[in-house]
């Protein structure tokens, strides 16, 4: 039980690319999540999440903000974040928190800001306004590569081949194991980061943290004993057509992102293109991705204890969720983005000390992540700004269902390639119109197309693999038309709202307060 008058510290966990369904506690037959599912037993858990944007950086601003893609216009990965856009850590901040990081925000800042020079601005993995950081670990990985070498590792093959299987020859996927230990991956170095700073907190200071693992991201490479754990013939069907080609047929988008995928983005060395790579590579890929989230989960069980041994547990909320997710074979694809569920639906699971009363409880309503920083602010005991698009998870926490609430899940994603123009070229288009919308209801989905690309409408009841697209079928034309409306309703509703909601009177300034 959370102590009386005593503000709650707050640990927030990202682990990059989870897959919603890739939980014991939510039911999978195959992956093994002890830890996360431990925490579900002690909180909440919200089985239809899903990400506001794919990759990291689109999918983070919409986490960190509380606004969809629309608002904070993170489009790619190098896509600066406007710095009038508030944040969960600036939030944290005016309440008296040090937010500090483990891991790393892919935040690339605003160039307004900086001078033409500034070495920040050749990045995109800045780190999110308000936070102290204490241990990054971008993607080129250097702190924790002199920490194995500290440690009598060979690093000095670097980012990305230290994650290459030891003795292979990189022609087809193998669960040979890399250099390092299960107790030296970048997960485990995070752990142990977090773990020390926990102990240099003063016990009448609340803390915020968050720890932002890389894991299951691709390399898809995993130590011993995870890299053996899975067996490649377990786990469900892919939900795919009979053959790649057939797949493509279906969309002009898909078709251009089957050439897109390249091997090496997922196996460093890998020749040739994903779509290529056969069932059973499929299958051996997907093995270790199951392995590398019960490592994760492993490094989350440290982190439990350390909680529990410190005497913080139960003065700790604690959110556990994801960016984006992970195709794993799905479609004949890997890694995020396009309009699949598989790439947007992620766990959320969150752990209130004053919820006992709905601790081991699932919420089937659709959230967002958009919904996480209005969440951490109510909890927190301060008003939710009206112009957020999330919306607070307490109700659910406390065992309520709000009188409103969305029937939908929305998310976004951008294709543009600024510095390269590889889509614009592609399509025809210009960058504002590489994009495309999706809302998601129980049993409908539409996918709505910038640039004059054709829709797409799935009936997930009779098709929940999303391989019929219904957009031009006679009987289905007045459902293509109700959703393309209530897409264009959910976008003039949410539309940046953070002065719209203020009007200045002879009286002063009135501000709607939701």
């Amino acid at each position: 039980m959370a102590r009386k008058g005593k503000r709650q510290n707050i640990l927030l966990i990202t682990c990059d690319q989870w897959r919603g369904d890739c939980l014991s506690a939510a039911g999978h037959a195959t992956v093994k999540t002890p830890n996360a599912d431990a925490l579900a037993t002690e909180g909440v858990l919200f089985s239809r999440h899903f990400g506001g944007a794919a990759p990291c950086s689109p999918a983070r601003a919409c986490l960190y903000t509380g606004l969809y893609q629309m608002n904070n216009r993170v489009c790619r990965n190098g896509t600066p974040l406007d710095a009038r856009h508030d944040n969960i850590a600036l939030a944290a901040r005016r309440l008296g928190y040090d937010p500090t990081l483990f891991g790393y925000t892919d935040v690339a800042p605003d160039p307004d800001f900086h001078a033409p020079g500034d070495p920040f601005l050749r990045t995109y993995e800045g780190v999110l306004p308000g936070f102290t950081a204490r241990q990054l670990l971008p993607e080129h990985q250097k702190q924790w590569l002199s920490w194995l070498a500290a440690r009598g590792i060979d690093s000095s093959a670097g980012f990305p081949d230290i994650h290459r299987p030891v003795n292979s020859s990189g022609k087809d996927v193998t669960n040979a194991p890399p250099v390092y230990s299960k107790d030296e991956t970048p997960a485990a170095f995070l752990s142990g980061e977090f773990i020390r700073w926990l102990g240099e907190q003063e016990e009448a200071q609340p803390w915020f943290a968050h720890v932002s693992f890389l894991s299951p991201h691709p390399p898809f490479i995993v130590p011993e004993p995870y890299n053996t754990m899975y067996d490649p013939a377990a786990g469900p069907e892919f939900h795919r057509a009979r053959d790649w080609k057939k797949e493509a047929k279906a969309h002009p988008y898909l078709a251009y992102e089957y050439e897109q995928q390249k091997r090496s983005k997922f196996i460093p060395g890998a020749k040739g293109k994903v779509r290529d790579w056969g069932e059973d590579n499929f299958r051996r890929i997907r093995a270790l991705y199951y392995g590398m989230v019960s490592e994760v989960d492993a490094q989350l069980g440290r982190i439990w204890q350390a909680l529990k041994a410190s005497g913080t547990w139960d003065d700790t909320i604690i959110v556990l969720t994801s960016d984006h997710a992970e195709m794993m074979g799905d479609h004949y694809m890997l890694g995020k983005g396009g309009f699949y569920d598989q790439s947007f639906h992620i766990p959320l699971i969150i752990r209130d000390p004053a919820g006992n009363k709905t601790a081991g409880t699932t919420v089937t309503h659709f959230t967002e992540a958009v919904d996480i920083m209005p969440t951490l602010i109510d909890l927190l005991g301060e008003s939710v700004p009206a112009h957020l698009d999330g919306h607070s998870l307490k109700p659910f926490l406390k065992g309520q269902t709000p009188e409103t609430w969305r029937d939908a899940a929305h998310w976004e994603f951008d294709f543009r390639s600024i510095s390269q123009g590889t889509a614009e070229r592609h399509f025809g288009l210009r960058p504002q119109d590489c994009n495309l919308a999706v809302i998601r209801s129980q049993r409908f989905k539409y996918v709505h197309f910038g640039g004059g690309l054709p829709p797409l409408l799935f009936d997930l009841d009779q098709d929940p693999g999303e391989l019929n697209n219904l957009a031009k079928e006679p009987a289905f034309l007045g459902v293509r038309l109700e959703f393309a409306e209530r897409l264009l309703s959910w976008r003039a509703r949410h539309l940046d709202q953070s002065l719209a909601l203020v009007e200045l009177t002879e009286h002063g300034v009135i501000a709607y307060e939701g």
